[in-house]
């Protein structure tokens, strides 16, 4: 793809430090004997421009800590802070703000808007986030992530694939400093997620925070850093093993 990384462009993102920051967060569901602790005491702390790759089994709390981060959801107790805002208490207007100036999501399921197409999907997001020159940042986006020739095509007329990378494709667009993927090559052949984890690794390596989950162990051997989770406890914590690889080098 060979695109110029996006970077955040707004003073105000520019301005915060884009750290993020849990103490002692928990989030459970239920109450009593029956609550199902899907993050239980997790203490984490992630640089500015870090590529971060979290790993573990379904259900081992992956999710619930990029909502957590996200300002998507609130800890039941514990700290967590993202650029320097803390969330843990904040309104969901003050979250929402938040994660507007802040933060950019790949959803494993794609969240695209059924009624518009891949360029109108991408456009949308770099609106809601005040970006200028809306149009012409969604078709470089597009472009970018090698789409541009479904510009105007419906997420129906899409592959499973290509709305993902439409959905990454929304994310760029905003400029946020801090990029959150929720399993970001789930849907896409070999070829085409090596592509997207060069195109994140670009993200980072210009300055974005980027932390992208997933089960696929291979995955982070190109992380700066890989964290594990298991029954919503984090285990372990560190550089990938035989240091950082090259994106090229993997298979999977």
């Amino acid at each position: 793809m060979g695109a110029a990384p996006r970077t955040a462009g707004r003073p105000e993102a520019l301005a915060r430090p884009h750290r993020i920051d849990l103490v002692h967060a928990c989030r459970w569901y239920g109450t009593g004997t029956g609550a199902v602790k899907a993050i239980d005491d997790v203490n984490l702390h992630v640089d500015a421009a870090a590529f971060v790759v979290v790993l573990g089994p379904s259900g081992s709390g992956k999710t619930t800590l990029l909502n957590l981060i996200g300002a998507l959801d609130t800890p039941t107790s514990g700290s967590v802070r993202l650029a320097g805002y803390e969330l843990t208490n904040a309104t969901q207007p003050e979250r929402s703000r938040i994660r507007r100036s802040t933060v950019s999501f790949v959803f494993q399921s794609f969240n695209l808007f059924p009624a518009l197409t891949a360029l109108e999907n991408i456009q949308f997001g770099a609106d809601i986030a005040g970006r200028p020159h809306a149009r012409e940042v969604a078709l470089a986006a597009l472009a970018d992530v090698g789409l541009a020739e479904r510009a105007g095509h419906f997420p129906h007329e899409l592959s499973g694939g290509e709305q993902q990378r439409v959905a990454i494709a929304r994310a760029l667009a905003t400029e946020n400093p801090i990029l959150l993927a929720d399993e970001p090559t789930g849907e896409l052949d070999f070829r085409t997620g090596v592509q997207i984890l060069e195109l994140l690794r670009a993200q980072s390596d210009a300055g974005s925070t980027v932390l992208v989950v997933t089960h696929n162990r291979e995955i982070s051997r190109m992380s700066d850093r890989v964290i594990e989770l298991s029954s919503g406890h984090l285990v372990a914590d560190g550089p990938p093993a035989g240091g950082r690889a090259h994106v090229a080098s993997l298979r999977w």
